[in-house]
């Protein structure tokens, strides 16, 4: 967008045609810098809207400049949707753009008798963290190492893709609460798990540093998650994003 150029309303909306679906396809490369033998194909995006997934996407007029993409599974005879990917132009962000593309999602769910989204993020990503648990209400109990492998993107800085998963429960006390902007109490954490502010910095400029911080962080979680504690708040300081752990149900 050129400077000083307005932008428009931007619409949220099912994607259906392959053009707007190969677009999204494209976008990926251009946010993630993947390689094409990483990018998630066309086909994949087609498949998820023959079997009751979802793919939605953002429309600056008619630029592409957002979309989602959920795959239906099956839990304990309960079908629920993982989100697989979201991604927004870097120019977009920090609009609430994603935190609609989300509620789309919701909206589209629950009207199908879906209660649970999940989704995977990585733990030192500490603004994704504080959007999924304290924008969203989404809670974390478990963590994967290395998911993916080591990708090409520059985003993930060459460290292996080590993943919190967070569970949506779209119809819980603790979402509609939040969603709908009544005070929360504070998270009454009997742990703390904390990322530093400039992870990012290090990952490019100190990848040593940020490898071992990552295993230090990946220790904590594996051995609080097996104490039986889940995710269930985040803070931020100018030093430090800083999970909040302790015990929780589904309500």
């Amino acid at each position: 967008m050129a400077a000083g150029q307005e932008r428009g309303p931007v619409e949220i909306r099912h994607l259906t045609a392959l053009a707007e679906l190969g677009e999204a396809v494209r976008l990926q490369k251009e946010i993630w810098g993947f390689e094409d033998i990483e990018l998630l194909p066309l086909r994949l995006f087609v498949v998820a809207q023959k079997v009751g997934g979802q793919t939605i996407g953002a429309f600056d007029g008619e630029r592409m400049v957002g979309f989602l993409l959920a795959i239906p599974g099956l839990k304990q005879g309960q079908m629920y949707l993982h989100s697989h990917m979201m991604g927004v132009r870097p120019e977009y962000r920090n609009s609430g753009l994603g935190r609609r593309m989300k509620l789309m999602q919701r909206d589209d769910a629950l009207g199908r008798g879906i209660g649970l989204v999940e989704w995977t993020f990585d733990p030192l990503e500490i603004k994704n963290a504080w959007f999924n648990i304290e924008r969203l209400g989404a809670v974390v109990r478990r963590y994967v190492l290395n998911q993916y492998g080591t990708t090409t993107s520059h985003l993930h800085g060459g460290l292996p893709t080590d993943r919190c998963v967070a569970e949506w429960y779209l119809a819980s006390e603790r979402v509609e609460a939040l969603l709908a902007g009544r005070p929360k109490a504070p998270a009454k954490a009997a742990a703390h798990i904390s990322v530093p502010a400039n992870i990012a910095e290090l990952r490019e400029n100190d990848p040593r540093q940020a490898r071992e911080i990552q295993g230090a962080v990946s220790a904590r979680f594996l051995e609080h998650f097996a104490q039986g504690l889940a995710v269930i708040g985040f803070e931020n300081s100018p030093e430090a994003g800083t999970y909040l752990l302790g015990p929780w149900n589904s309500k």
